[in-house]
Parts: C-alpha cells; structure tokens; sequence
C-alpha cells in the first residue's frame, strides 16, 4: 500500500491511499479511521485489514492532478540522517569508510512535499542535493535488535537531503547545514514495508534538468537499514512518523571538480525501485 497525505483546495491536510490514477480519501470510507497520518500509522494494526480491503477494491476518489501531495509525514518528530554510508560516496568525499555510524539530526522544520519547492537560501550559494531512501518508523520501540528492526519499520520514501554545503561544514556539527526550511522533501509516498521484498537490492538515482547525477543501488549502504535502526534506538526512543534518511550515493555536486551547486530553477529529481520519484524546483527564498 502507498499512504500519503494530501490536500485538496482550501480543506486540512488528509491520510489517503494512493492507487492509480489518484488518491482514495480514507475519511471518505473509513471515518472513524485516524486523519493524521502520525496517529494512523500508530494504529495501523487495527486498521491495516481495513485499509487492505480498501486499496484492493476501491478506486481512485480523487485524480492526482486535483490534490496536492504533502511530505507524507508533515511534521515529523524527529528527522534523523547519516552521513558517509555509501563506498563510493566516501571515496568522492576524500574521508575514511566509516567505522561507527555518523548521525545528524534534520529538525521538523525542514519536512517539505515530494513537489514543493526548495528553496536556494538567502545566506548561500552552495546548495546541495542527496538522494537518499528515507524510512518511516511504526511502532515506539527501544533498543531493537538488528534481527528484529524489520519489525518496526512502517515503510519507506524516497528523499532528498538538501544541504547548504559551507553552513554544514563550517564546523564539526552538520544540524544547521541540514535543517533549513524546505530541505528535507519526501515522498511521494509512503509505500509499507510488506510491499518492498528487500529495501537493500533497491536502485537508487539524482537528476538535475535531466542529467543523470547520481545511479547506484542501496545493496551499496556500509550500515543497512537494520543496523541503523539498531543502532539508534540504542540512544533514543523511535516513534511513529519518525523519519531516517538511509545516506546518499556518490555523485553529489560538492564532489565535483569544480563543485556544481545547485541554482534558482534547477529540477530535482530522486527516484528509487519500487517506491517512485519525487521532483523539486530550486527556487530563491522568498521570506
């Protein structure tokens, strides 16, 4: 099953079901069932038979191009992503593979939808794209073995972790370089994890106008989703709607030479397997 969350005209934001040729309203046929999607997918157990039945046998309410498709989690508790976790991107980064698993935070803030603008800041010119595969937590859970992390993973999106390069390096700690508004994009949905048979044999690809800038594959993470989900839940709680971007191949525009940024009217584009694509247009901040 896919599950985003939508808008239509003027209305709140709504859980839909995305099926083809647009969006099944949950509300619309299940109303007792949760409209936020946080709330959902903590109740997904109870609904999850319902919501099968739904997907299977009801069509499209509304076509994709009369809904506006929102960051599936729209204020997500925690964004977290790590660094260096594809070979070749550490190579092209000139740093040593990692041995320990390197983790910043995104705050909520920067959640934005799968074809919402980015916006190129007002205090830099070094803006940069990640495609990554991000994964959406769905029970609260604590110290999770590697064996059992499978468990509480509700599903995954594609992403893009969009960073101002010399605010994120300007020192030792990446927060700020990965939290402005708008650079954390997701989506288009979020595809539950019985759907994905492996989310390590997935391909993975950036394009910017076209051109093909990053192609690889998650069979190529130095820590895998499991071990990640490990790892972190040895610190802190994870709850549902929690986001984790997974890390970005090689082919980022810091590794080229001379860099590449990113500029006012560049597209985006992030595609994965079996999940689908999400495309953002640069654009000038306006605030």
């Amino acid at each position: 099953m896919k599950l985003v969350t939508f808008r239509t005209g003027d209305h709140a934001p709504a859980a839909g079901l995305a099926v083809d040729g647009g969006v099944i309203d949950i509300g619309r046929h299940l109303p007792d069932a949760p409209r936020d999607t946080i709330a959902l997918i903590e109740a997904w157990p109870f609904w999850r038979e319902r919501m099968a039945a739904l997907d299977a046998t009801q069509p499209a309410d509304i076509d994709f191009h009369a809904v506006t498709l929102l960051a599936p989690v729209p204020r997500p508790g925690k964004i977290l992503g790590i660094g260096l976790n594809y070979a070749d991107h550490v190579e092209e980064s000139g740093m040593a593979r990692p041995t320990a698993q390197l983790w910043f935070a995104k705050m909520p803030t920067s959640a934005a939808g799968p074809f919402a603008p980015i916006e190129l800041p007002r205090v830099s010119t070094q803006l940069d794209y990640e495609a990554e595969l991000a994964f959406v937590i769905g029970r609260r859970c604590r110290h999770v073995p590697r064996e059992r992390a499978h468990e509480v993973i509700f599903g995954y999106c594609a992403a893009n972790d969009v960073s101002v390069r010399d605010w994120q390096l300007n020192t030792s700690q990446f927060t700020i370089g990965k939290s402005f508004d708008t650079h954390a994009p997701f989506g288009p949905w979020i595809v539950t994890a019985d759907a994905i048979a492996d989310p390590h044999a997935l391909g993975i690809r950036c394009f910017v106008n076209g051109e093909s800038r990053q192609d690889s594959s998650t069979s190529q993470l130095i820590f895998d989703c499991y071990a990640q989900v490990e790892h972190l839940s040895k610190a802190m709680t994870l709850e549902p709607g929690d986001v984790i971007l997974t890390g970005t191949p090689g082919g980022v525009g810091i590794g080229m030479k001379p860099p590449r940024w990113l500029r006012a009217g560049d597209r985006v584009k992030v595609e994965i397997d079996g999940i689908g694509a999400i495309e953002n247009v640069v654009q000038a901040e306006s605030v």
